[in-house]
Protein backbone atom coordinates (compact mmCIF):
# COMPACT_ATOMS: atom_id res chain seq x y z
CA UNK A 1 0.00 0.00 0.00
CA UNK A 2 2.79 2.42 0.90
CA UNK A 3 4.68 1.73 -2.33
CA UNK A 4 1.51 2.38 -4.31
CA UNK A 5 1.05 5.67 -2.45
CA UNK A 6 4.69 6.56 -3.12
CA UNK A 7 4.20 5.96 -6.85
CA UNK A 8 1.10 8.16 -6.83
CA UNK A 9 3.00 10.81 -4.87
CA UNK A 10 5.78 10.85 -7.46
CA UNK A 11 3.29 11.05 -10.31
CA UNK A 12 1.40 14.09 -9.10
CA UNK A 13 3.64 16.08 -6.68
CA UNK A 14 6.85 18.04 -7.42
CA UNK A 15 10.20 16.28 -7.63
CA UNK A 16 11.67 18.84 -5.23
CA UNK A 17 9.26 17.91 -2.43
CA UNK A 18 11.67 16.18 -0.04
CA UNK A 19 10.83 12.81 1.51
CA UNK A 20 12.68 10.96 4.26
CA UNK A 21 13.81 7.34 3.93
CA UNK A 22 14.56 5.06 0.98
CA UNK A 23 11.18 3.44 1.64
CA UNK A 24 9.05 6.51 2.51
CA UNK A 25 6.92 6.40 5.62
CA UNK A 26 3.16 6.99 5.83
CA UNK A 27 2.19 8.04 9.35
CA UNK A 28 -1.44 7.20 10.03
CA UNK A 29 -2.00 8.19 13.66
CA UNK A 30 -0.27 9.23 16.86
CA UNK A 31 -0.69 9.47 20.61
CA UNK A 32 1.53 11.19 23.14
CA UNK A 33 5.11 10.93 21.90
CA UNK A 34 4.44 7.98 19.57
CA UNK A 35 3.19 7.56 16.00
CA UNK A 36 2.20 4.54 13.91
CA UNK A 37 2.69 3.84 10.20
CA UNK A 38 0.36 2.23 7.69
CA UNK A 39 1.87 -1.21 8.41
CA UNK A 40 1.14 -0.87 12.13
CA UNK A 41 4.73 -0.19 13.21
CA UNK A 42 5.08 2.01 16.30
CA UNK A 43 7.74 4.73 16.54
CA UNK A 44 8.96 7.05 19.25
CA UNK A 45 8.73 10.46 17.60
CA UNK A 46 11.80 12.64 18.16
CA UNK A 47 10.98 15.14 15.39
CA UNK A 48 7.33 16.06 15.99
CA UNK A 49 6.35 16.95 12.42
CA UNK A 50 9.38 19.29 12.18
CA UNK A 51 9.03 20.71 15.72
CA UNK A 52 5.32 21.27 15.20
CA UNK A 53 3.72 18.67 17.47
CA UNK A 54 4.93 20.64 20.45
CA UNK A 55 2.95 19.19 23.34
CA UNK A 56 1.80 15.70 22.27
CA UNK A 57 0.12 13.82 19.47
CA UNK A 58 -3.68 13.73 19.81
CA UNK A 59 -3.57 15.89 22.93
CA UNK A 60 -7.14 15.59 24.30
CA UNK A 61 -7.34 19.25 25.32
CA UNK A 62 -6.52 20.37 21.78
CA UNK A 63 -8.65 17.86 19.91
CA UNK A 64 -11.63 18.71 22.17
CA UNK A 65 -11.19 22.45 21.55
CA UNK A 66 -10.95 21.89 17.77
CA UNK A 67 -14.03 19.66 17.69
CA UNK A 68 -16.11 22.05 19.76
CA UNK A 69 -15.11 25.06 17.68
CA UNK A 70 -15.70 23.18 14.42
CA UNK A 71 -19.20 22.41 15.66
CA UNK A 72 -19.90 26.15 15.96
CA UNK A 73 -18.04 27.76 13.06
CA UNK A 74 -14.71 26.93 11.42
CA UNK A 75 -13.93 30.10 9.51
CA UNK A 76 -15.08 33.64 8.75
CA UNK A 77 -11.86 35.57 7.77
CA UNK A 78 -10.43 38.68 9.42
CA UNK A 79 -13.18 40.86 7.95
CA UNK A 80 -15.30 39.99 11.00
CA UNK A 81 -14.65 40.13 14.72
CA UNK A 82 -13.20 36.86 15.94
CA UNK A 83 -13.20 36.15 19.68
CA UNK A 84 -10.68 33.24 19.70
CA UNK A 85 -8.27 35.31 17.59
CA UNK A 86 -8.48 38.29 19.96
CA UNK A 87 -8.04 36.04 23.00
CA UNK A 88 -4.95 34.30 21.59
CA UNK A 89 -3.50 37.63 20.40
CA UNK A 90 -3.87 39.05 23.92
CA UNK A 91 -1.98 36.12 25.42
CA UNK A 92 0.77 36.17 22.79
CA UNK A 93 1.21 39.93 23.08
CA UNK A 94 1.60 39.63 26.84
CA UNK A 95 4.06 36.74 26.58
CA UNK A 96 6.13 38.38 23.83
CA UNK A 97 7.90 40.88 26.07
CA UNK A 98 7.41 43.57 23.41
CA UNK A 99 5.87 46.81 24.78
CA UNK A 100 2.61 48.01 23.22
CA UNK A 101 2.57 44.85 21.10
CA UNK A 102 0.29 44.10 18.19
CA UNK A 103 -0.21 40.59 16.78
CA UNK A 104 -1.00 39.49 13.22
CA UNK A 105 -1.80 35.83 12.56
CA UNK A 106 -0.75 33.95 9.44
CA UNK A 107 -0.93 30.33 8.37
CA UNK A 108 2.79 29.44 8.53
CA UNK A 109 6.24 30.52 9.59
CA UNK A 110 7.10 31.35 6.00
CA UNK A 111 4.17 33.75 5.79
CA UNK A 112 5.03 35.20 9.19
CA UNK A 113 8.57 35.98 8.08
CA UNK A 114 7.33 37.46 4.81
CA UNK A 115 5.01 39.71 6.83
CA UNK A 116 7.87 40.77 9.11
CA UNK A 117 9.95 41.68 6.06
CA UNK A 118 7.04 43.69 4.64
CA UNK A 119 6.66 45.59 7.91
CA UNK A 120 10.38 46.25 8.33
CA UNK A 121 10.98 47.43 4.78
CA UNK A 122 7.89 49.64 4.79
CA UNK A 123 8.72 51.12 8.19
CA UNK A 124 12.34 51.78 7.31
CA UNK A 125 11.78 52.55 3.63
CA UNK A 126 14.67 50.24 2.71
CA UNK A 127 14.77 46.88 0.96
CA UNK A 128 18.16 45.90 2.40
CA UNK A 129 18.07 43.05 4.93
CA UNK A 130 20.79 41.64 7.15
CA UNK A 131 20.59 37.87 7.57
CA UNK A 132 22.77 35.19 9.10
CA UNK A 133 24.88 32.72 7.17
CA UNK A 134 23.43 29.20 7.33
CA UNK A 135 19.96 30.57 8.11
CA UNK A 136 16.55 29.36 6.94
CA UNK A 137 13.39 31.47 6.99
CA UNK A 138 10.88 29.72 4.71
CA UNK A 139 10.11 28.72 1.16
CA UNK A 140 8.36 31.81 -0.29
CA UNK A 141 10.09 34.06 -2.81
CA UNK A 142 10.84 36.68 -0.17
CA UNK A 143 11.93 34.20 2.51
CA UNK A 144 14.16 32.27 0.10
CA UNK A 145 15.83 35.59 -0.79
CA UNK A 146 17.15 35.96 2.77
CA UNK A 147 17.92 32.29 3.45
CA UNK A 148 21.63 31.71 3.99
CA UNK A 149 21.58 27.94 3.49
CA UNK A 150 22.30 26.93 -0.11
CA UNK A 151 20.46 23.62 0.20
CA UNK A 152 17.17 25.46 0.75
CA UNK A 153 17.67 28.43 -1.58
CA UNK A 154 16.69 27.48 -5.15
CA UNK A 155 17.12 30.94 -6.68
CA UNK A 156 19.30 34.02 -6.23
CA UNK A 157 16.53 36.28 -7.51
CA UNK A 158 14.93 38.37 -4.79
CA UNK A 159 12.99 41.59 -4.15
CA UNK A 160 15.46 42.26 -1.34
CA UNK A 161 19.13 43.15 -1.08
CA UNK A 162 20.46 40.62 1.41
CA UNK A 163 23.74 41.04 3.28
CA UNK A 164 24.97 38.05 5.28
CA UNK A 165 26.56 38.39 8.70
CA UNK A 166 28.86 36.06 10.67
CA UNK A 167 27.78 34.56 13.98
CA UNK A 168 25.04 31.98 13.60
CA UNK A 169 27.44 29.02 13.61
CA UNK A 170 29.74 28.84 16.63
CA UNK A 171 31.94 25.88 15.72
CA UNK A 172 32.71 26.55 12.05
CA UNK A 173 33.98 29.47 10.01
CA UNK A 174 36.80 31.99 10.41
CA UNK A 175 36.04 32.77 14.08
CA UNK A 176 35.51 29.22 15.35
CA UNK A 177 38.90 29.11 17.09
CA UNK A 178 38.15 32.15 19.27
CA UNK A 179 36.72 32.01 22.78
CA UNK A 180 33.13 33.20 23.25
CA UNK A 181 33.99 36.81 24.09
CA UNK A 182 36.44 37.08 21.21
CA UNK A 183 33.90 35.42 18.90
CA UNK A 184 31.24 37.99 19.77
CA UNK A 185 33.71 40.87 19.39
CA UNK A 186 34.82 39.60 15.97
CA UNK A 187 31.22 39.23 14.75
CA UNK A 188 30.35 42.73 15.97
CA UNK A 189 33.40 44.13 14.20
CA UNK A 190 32.33 42.32 11.04
CA UNK A 191 28.82 43.80 11.33
CA UNK A 192 30.20 47.33 11.79
CA UNK A 193 32.47 46.91 8.80
CA UNK A 194 29.60 45.62 6.66
CA UNK A 195 27.37 48.54 7.64
CA UNK A 196 30.14 50.92 6.64
CA UNK A 197 29.88 49.74 3.04
CA UNK A 198 26.11 49.86 2.50
CA UNK A 199 23.05 52.02 2.94
CA UNK A 200 21.30 51.51 6.26
CA UNK A 201 19.34 48.24 6.12
CA UNK A 202 15.74 47.79 7.22
CA UNK A 203 16.38 44.98 9.69
CA UNK A 204 18.47 42.07 10.86
CA UNK A 205 16.53 38.78 10.86
CA UNK A 206 17.99 35.92 12.86
CA UNK A 207 17.01 32.59 14.39
CA UNK A 208 18.32 32.42 17.98
CA UNK A 209 19.02 28.74 17.25
CA UNK A 210 19.24 27.92 13.55
CA UNK A 211 16.75 25.14 12.84
CA UNK A 212 17.25 23.76 9.35
CA UNK A 213 20.89 24.81 9.68
CA UNK A 214 21.42 22.01 12.19
CA UNK A 215 20.53 23.54 15.59
CA UNK A 216 23.56 25.84 15.63
CA UNK A 217 23.68 28.97 17.75
CA UNK A 218 26.08 31.75 18.75
CA UNK A 219 27.26 32.46 22.29
CA UNK A 220 24.57 34.00 24.46
CA UNK A 221 24.53 37.76 24.10
CA UNK A 222 25.63 38.02 20.46
CA UNK A 223 22.35 39.51 19.25
CA UNK A 224 22.28 41.87 22.22
CA UNK A 225 25.68 43.13 21.10
CA UNK A 226 24.41 43.36 17.53
CA UNK A 227 21.41 45.34 18.75
CA UNK A 228 23.59 48.08 20.21
CA UNK A 229 25.11 48.60 16.78
CA UNK A 230 21.79 48.34 14.96
CA UNK A 231 19.92 50.64 17.35
CA UNK A 232 22.41 53.46 16.73
CA UNK A 233 21.44 53.30 13.06
CA UNK A 234 17.70 52.71 13.53
CA UNK A 235 17.92 49.18 12.11
CA UNK A 236 15.24 46.78 13.40
CA UNK A 237 15.83 43.35 14.93
CA UNK A 238 13.54 40.52 13.84
CA UNK A 239 13.78 37.34 15.91
CA UNK A 240 12.60 34.29 13.96
CA UNK A 241 11.13 32.14 16.75
CA UNK A 242 9.35 29.67 14.47
CA UNK A 243 11.38 26.80 15.96
CA UNK A 244 12.75 28.28 19.19
CA UNK A 245 9.58 29.77 20.67
CA UNK A 246 7.27 28.57 23.47
CA UNK A 247 9.99 27.26 25.80
CA UNK A 248 11.50 24.56 23.63
CA UNK A 249 15.05 25.60 24.53
CA UNK A 250 14.22 25.04 28.20
CA UNK A 251 16.22 27.96 29.55
CA UNK A 252 13.96 30.61 28.05
CA UNK A 253 10.41 30.98 26.75
CA UNK A 254 11.75 32.74 23.65
CA UNK A 255 15.13 32.14 22.09
CA UNK A 256 15.83 35.89 21.97
CA UNK A 257 15.90 36.01 25.77
CA UNK A 258 19.40 34.52 25.72
CA UNK A 259 20.32 37.81 24.00
CA UNK A 260 17.94 40.12 25.85
CA UNK A 261 20.39 42.38 27.64
CA UNK A 262 19.31 45.35 25.53
CA UNK A 263 15.62 44.59 25.52
CA UNK A 264 13.30 42.57 23.29
CA UNK A 265 13.39 42.49 19.49
CA UNK A 266 11.35 44.96 17.50
CA UNK A 267 9.56 42.10 15.74
CA UNK A 268 9.08 38.44 16.68
CA UNK A 269 7.78 35.79 14.29
CA UNK A 270 6.32 32.47 15.43
CA UNK A 271 4.56 29.37 14.08
CA UNK A 272 4.91 25.57 14.27
CA UNK A 273 4.46 24.48 17.89
CA UNK A 274 1.77 26.93 18.95
CA UNK A 275 -0.86 25.07 16.89
CA UNK A 276 0.38 21.57 17.79
CA UNK A 277 -0.17 20.60 14.16
CA UNK A 278 -2.84 23.15 13.25
CA UNK A 279 -1.69 25.78 10.78
CA UNK A 280 -0.81 28.87 12.82
CA UNK A 281 1.89 31.46 12.29
CA UNK A 282 2.16 35.03 13.36
CA UNK A 283 4.04 38.27 13.90
CA UNK A 284 4.37 40.39 17.04
CA UNK A 285 5.64 43.96 16.72
CA UNK A 286 5.48 47.30 18.44
CA UNK A 287 2.32 49.16 17.45
CA UNK A 288 4.17 51.88 15.52
CA UNK A 289 5.79 49.20 13.34
CA UNK A 290 2.76 46.97 12.92
CA UNK A 291 0.57 49.95 12.04
CA UNK A 292 2.98 51.50 9.52
CA UNK A 293 1.29 50.01 6.42
CA UNK A 294 -0.71 52.60 4.48
CA UNK A 295 -2.96 50.21 2.55
CA UNK A 296 -5.75 47.82 3.49
CA UNK A 297 -4.95 44.19 4.21
CA UNK A 298 -6.70 41.05 5.45
CA UNK A 299 -5.91 37.41 6.05
CA UNK A 300 -8.36 34.91 4.66
CA UNK A 301 -7.10 31.95 6.69
CA UNK A 302 -4.75 33.51 9.24
CA UNK A 303 -6.47 33.55 12.62
CA UNK A 304 -9.37 31.36 11.56
CA UNK A 305 -11.50 30.28 14.51
CA UNK A 306 -10.68 26.58 14.59
CA UNK A 307 -6.91 27.10 14.54
CA UNK A 308 -7.15 29.82 17.19
CA UNK A 309 -9.13 27.47 19.43
CA UNK A 310 -6.35 24.91 19.03
CA UNK A 311 -3.69 27.51 19.82
CA UNK A 312 -5.46 28.68 22.96
CA UNK A 313 -5.89 25.14 24.28
CA UNK A 314 -2.33 24.18 23.40
CA UNK A 315 -0.78 27.27 24.96
CA UNK A 316 -2.81 26.76 28.13
CA UNK A 317 -1.64 23.16 28.40
CA UNK A 318 1.99 24.17 27.80
CA UNK A 319 1.92 26.77 30.57
CA UNK A 320 -0.16 24.81 33.08
CA UNK A 321 2.10 21.75 32.79
CA UNK A 322 5.38 23.74 32.72
CA UNK A 323 6.60 22.10 29.53
CA UNK A 324 9.40 24.65 29.35
CA UNK A 325 10.71 23.27 32.63
CA UNK A 326 10.27 19.74 31.34
CA UNK A 327 12.24 20.62 28.20
CA UNK A 328 15.04 21.97 30.40
CA UNK A 329 15.15 18.94 32.71
CA UNK A 330 14.58 16.08 30.27
CA UNK A 331 16.46 17.81 27.48
CA UNK A 332 19.47 18.27 29.73
CA UNK A 333 19.49 14.55 30.54
CA UNK A 334 19.14 13.66 26.86
CA UNK A 335 22.00 15.94 25.78
CA UNK A 336 24.28 14.49 28.46
CA UNK A 337 23.37 10.96 27.40
CA UNK A 338 24.06 11.67 23.73
CA UNK A 339 27.36 13.39 24.50
CA UNK A 340 28.49 10.31 26.40
CA UNK A 341 27.65 8.20 23.35
CA UNK A 342 29.33 10.66 20.97
CA UNK A 343 32.61 10.35 22.84
CA UNK A 344 32.77 6.74 21.67
CA UNK A 345 31.61 7.22 18.05
CA UNK A 346 34.32 8.64 15.72
CA UNK A 347 31.75 9.98 13.23
CA UNK A 348 30.21 12.37 15.77
CA UNK A 349 31.86 15.79 15.60
CA UNK A 350 29.58 17.57 18.06
CA UNK A 351 26.40 17.21 20.12
CA UNK A 352 24.91 20.66 20.65
CA UNK A 353 21.69 22.39 21.55
CA UNK A 354 19.60 23.30 24.55
CA UNK A 355 16.38 21.94 25.95
CA UNK A 356 14.62 19.64 23.53
CA UNK A 357 16.37 21.11 20.49
CA UNK A 358 19.47 18.96 19.97
CA UNK A 359 21.80 18.52 16.99
CA UNK A 360 24.22 15.63 16.44
CA UNK A 361 26.71 16.61 13.72
CA UNK A 362 28.37 13.79 11.77
CA UNK A 363 31.66 14.10 9.89
CA UNK A 364 34.19 11.76 8.39
CA UNK A 365 36.30 10.55 11.34
CA UNK A 366 39.25 12.76 12.15
CA UNK A 367 38.10 15.57 9.86
CA UNK A 368 35.61 18.44 9.64
CA UNK A 369 34.27 17.06 6.35
CA UNK A 370 30.51 16.54 6.42
CA UNK A 371 29.22 12.97 6.23
CA UNK A 372 25.73 13.16 4.70
CA UNK A 373 25.75 9.44 3.81
CA UNK A 374 26.42 8.60 7.44
CA UNK A 375 23.57 10.86 8.56
CA UNK A 376 21.20 9.16 6.12
CA UNK A 377 22.36 5.74 7.32
CA UNK A 378 21.72 6.66 10.95
CA UNK A 379 18.30 8.04 10.05
CA UNK A 380 17.40 4.70 8.43
CA UNK A 381 18.84 2.62 11.27
CA UNK A 382 17.02 4.69 13.89
CA UNK A 383 13.75 4.15 12.05
CA UNK A 384 14.41 0.41 11.95
CA UNK A 385 14.87 0.57 15.72
CA UNK A 386 11.59 2.43 16.21
CA UNK A 387 12.79 6.05 16.43
CA UNK A 388 12.12 8.99 14.12
CA UNK A 389 14.62 11.87 14.01
CA UNK A 390 15.26 14.66 11.51
CA UNK A 391 18.16 15.92 9.43
CA UNK A 392 19.62 19.33 8.71
CA UNK A 393 22.81 21.33 8.56
CA UNK A 394 24.52 23.80 6.31
CA UNK A 395 27.26 21.37 5.30
CA UNK A 396 25.62 18.72 3.12
CA UNK A 397 22.84 17.87 5.60
CA UNK A 398 24.95 15.92 8.03
CA UNK A 399 23.28 16.87 11.31
CA UNK A 400 20.70 14.69 13.06
CA UNK A 401 17.95 16.89 14.50
CA UNK A 402 16.37 15.71 17.75
CA UNK A 403 13.27 17.65 18.82
CA UNK A 404 10.61 15.51 20.53
CA UNK A 405 7.29 16.83 21.85
CA UNK A 406 8.00 18.85 24.99
CA UNK A 407 6.04 16.46 27.21
CA UNK A 408 8.74 13.81 26.68
CA UNK A 409 9.30 11.64 29.77
CA UNK A 410 12.66 10.60 31.23
CA UNK A 411 11.91 6.97 30.32
CA UNK A 412 11.17 7.94 26.71
CA UNK A 413 14.33 10.03 26.54
CA UNK A 414 16.36 7.04 27.71
CA UNK A 415 14.61 4.75 25.22
CA UNK A 416 15.24 7.12 22.32
CA UNK A 417 18.86 7.69 23.32
CA UNK A 418 19.46 3.93 23.42
CA UNK A 419 18.00 3.48 19.93
CA UNK A 420 20.01 6.40 18.58
CA UNK A 421 23.16 5.03 20.23
CA UNK A 422 22.74 1.70 18.41
CA UNK A 423 22.13 3.54 15.15
CA UNK A 424 25.24 5.71 15.60
CA UNK A 425 27.41 2.72 16.45
CA UNK A 426 26.22 0.95 13.29
CA UNK A 427 27.93 3.39 10.88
Amino acid sequence: MTRDLFARHRAVLPDWLALYYEDPLEITHGEGRHVWDAAGNKYLDFFGGILTTMTAHALPEVTKAVAEQAGRIIHSSTLYLNRPMVELAERVAHLSGIPDARVFFTTSGTEANDTALLLATAYRRSNAILAMRNSYHGRSFGAVGITGNRGWSPTSLSPLQTLYVHGGVRSRGPYAHLDDREFVDACVADLKDLLGHTRAPAALIAEPVQGVGGFTSPPDGLYAAFREVLHERGVLWISDEVQTGWGRTGEHFWGWQAHGRNGPPDIVTFAKGIGNGMSIGGVVARAEIMNCLDANSISTFGGTQVTMAAGLANLSYLLEHDLQGNARRVGGLLIDRLRAVAAQVPHVREVRGRGLMIGVELTRPGTDEAAPDAASAVLEEARAGGLLVGKGGGHDTSVLRVAPPMSLTVAEAEEGAAILERALRSI
